[in-house]
């Protein structure tokens, strides 16, 4: 009997990477109904033992996700914590300053050991010539450690939710810096807000300044709190489950997998449902957990906002994944400069990524377009004080797509689909500036001469061209027939209904570079 008890209990505490506790699974939610009835026993009142204990119940969490990497996020707890009090403490704005540079590199330098060495020590052995290979530092010390070969020290892995967590510690750190809150001053509450379970590994970025203060306030759940957390787990389930794994498992993995198996426009309705299983599976699960946390009184922040009826793309990523939209606008595009002025890292980040592309491609013609469009915005910003504000603001705005792109994933396909969607942004404010009828004009030409590129060499990169550039044709004859019946309503819808599809087919064709290893990547 009581081998069985300690086996049962072995099964429980030990991690399993095959087992990992995921909201679908049967497994959570008895976890979570063993974690919320101790939760609502202790009482609403007593706040430091509440949070103490969803804490520690948080790193359990984590530590039947990702096993031994919990004691990175451990350390990421232990190290944020006190370098916030040490810059909130700091007398003179050159030790505040001093002490955040270090805060930031060390949390970077963190992410980019895990996420990034693969794509660092192959860019470089390209760059230079060189035969790195990785080695995972971290295990081999752990071996000398343990006097045992118990870790791998030739793969280094990427410890589950690492990029969020490592965001949200650093958005506590510049927010104490900039005077926008307090530290904490209980390691645990701290620990807390951190590690909290429901969006550790949904993709929520939470900042400090909303969710802290509610670690200070009793638990209350009324009937209406109850009600709508119920709702945002159920439609979480529905959009997972009913539509993402289902569009996965039936269509979109079949086509990716074998595309020329099938005809042109089953590729093209595959590479539409694609973005709708993207979006399902992702705000799905980011649904649940806000509706987890509110169970237990917790507020997190919306994530999506019927993005795909976006009318352009800038407003699409005001709609999809808000909590990263809203951390790469507070603590990269406006440090770079914003809208006001480039800065020096605006410049040291777009030649540092054009050099490296030009060298790594070995291509002449990408360097003379890259030079060529760089002359020319640099004469237009010297003739116009009013373009190089307007060249400026598209540059940071670039930037931190493109920064935004490589954090989603440690590859150029990723940076270059951030490009991609920084690039639209730019062409937007370009284009909605522009005569409408010089704009059907220039679009028709365009479209015309993609299509007779298809007929004459039939590359796909020409066909995805002729076809979104098809799409934009359309909607800008619309809109001119708008302006030419005097902007009755009904055109107005037509011509909004028209910019939501081909916003939608502009991020979905982005996507392309999201399917790393399939058939269907340029």
């Amino acid at each position: 009997m009581f081998d069985t008890i300690l086996e049962f209990l072995k099964d429980i505490f030990a991690f399993d990477e095959g087992s990992p506790l995921l909201f679908t699974q049967f497994y959570f939610w008895a976890f979570f109904t063993i974690v919320f009835a101790v939760f609502a026993a202790i009482g609403r009142d007593k706040l430091l033992l509440r949070n103490t204990f969803l804490f520690f119940v948080s790193v359990f969490f984590y530590y039947k996700t990702s096993g031994i990497f919990t004691l990175i996020l451990l350390f990421a707890t232990v190290y944020n914590f006190f370098s916030g009090k040490i810059i909130y403490n700091c007398k003179s704005e050159g030790w505040k300053k001093y002490h955040l540079i270090w805060g930031l590199i060390v949390n970077l330098a963190t992410l980019c050991y895990f996420k990034y060495a693969y794509f660092l020590v192959d860019m470089t052995n390209s760059l230079l010539g060189t035969s790195f290979r990785v080695f995972d530092a971290f295990a081999f010390l752990g071996n000398k450690a343990a006097g045992a070969n118990l870790f791998d020290t030739e793969n280094i892995f990427l410890p589950v939710g690492i990029s969020f967590f490592t965001f949200q510690s650093i958005s506590y750190i510049m927010d104490i810096y900039r005077k926008r809150i307090e530290p904490v001053t209980n390691i645990l509450d701290f620990g807390f807000y951190l590690t909290f379970f429901p969006q550790l590994v949904a993709g929520l970025i939470v900042r400090a300044s909303t969710f802290i203060p509610q670690l200070y306030k009793p638990f209350f759940l009324g009937r209406r709190q109850f009600g709508i957390a119920v709702f945002w787990i159920l439609n979480g389930f529905a959009k997972k489950i009913i539509l993402s794994d289902y569009i996965a498992v039936n269509f979109v993995d079949r086509v990716f997998e074998n595309p020329t198996m099938y005809s042109g426009p089953e590729n093209l309705f595959a590479l539409f449902a694609y973005s709708l299983q993207v979006y399902a599976d992702f705000s799905g699960y980011t649904d649940i957990a806000i509706g987890v946390a509110m169970l237990m009184g917790f507020y997190l922040p919306q994530n999506f906002n019927s993005p795909y009826k976006a009318p352009n793309a800038g407003n699409f990523w005001k709609r999809w994944h808000i909590s990263l939209s809203k951390w790469l606008q507070d603590y990269l595009y406006i440090p770079l400069g914003g809208n006001r002025e480039a800065s020096f890292g605006t410049y040291a980040v777009i030649f540092s990524i054009a050099a490296i592309g030009v060298i790594l491609s070995g291509s002449i013609w990408i360097a003379v377009i890259l030079v060529s469009i760089t002359a020319y915005f640099t004469i237009r910003a010297y003739l116009s004080p009013d373009n190089k504000k307007e060249i400026t603001s598209n540059l940071n705005r670039l930037n931190t797509m493109l920064l935004g792109g490589i954090w989603h994933g440690a590859s150029w396909n990723f940076m270059i689909w951030g490009g991609l969607n920084g690039l639209g942004m730019l062409v937007y404010n370009f284009w909605k500036k522009r005569n409408i009828y010089k704009k059907t004009l220039a679009v028709m030409i365009v479209t015309l001469v993609f299509g007779i590129l298809v007929f004459l060499y039939d590359l796909p990169l020409y066909r995805m061209g002729f076809v979104w550039l098809g799409t934009i044709f359309v909607g800008t004859f619309i809109r001119m027939v708008y302006n030419l019946c005097g902007g009755k309503w009904k055109f107005k819808a037509l011509d909004y209904t028209w910019a939501v599809l081909q916003t939608f087919v502009f991020i979905t064709f982005t996507r392309l570079f999201f399917r790393s290893g399939s058939k269907l990547d340029p």
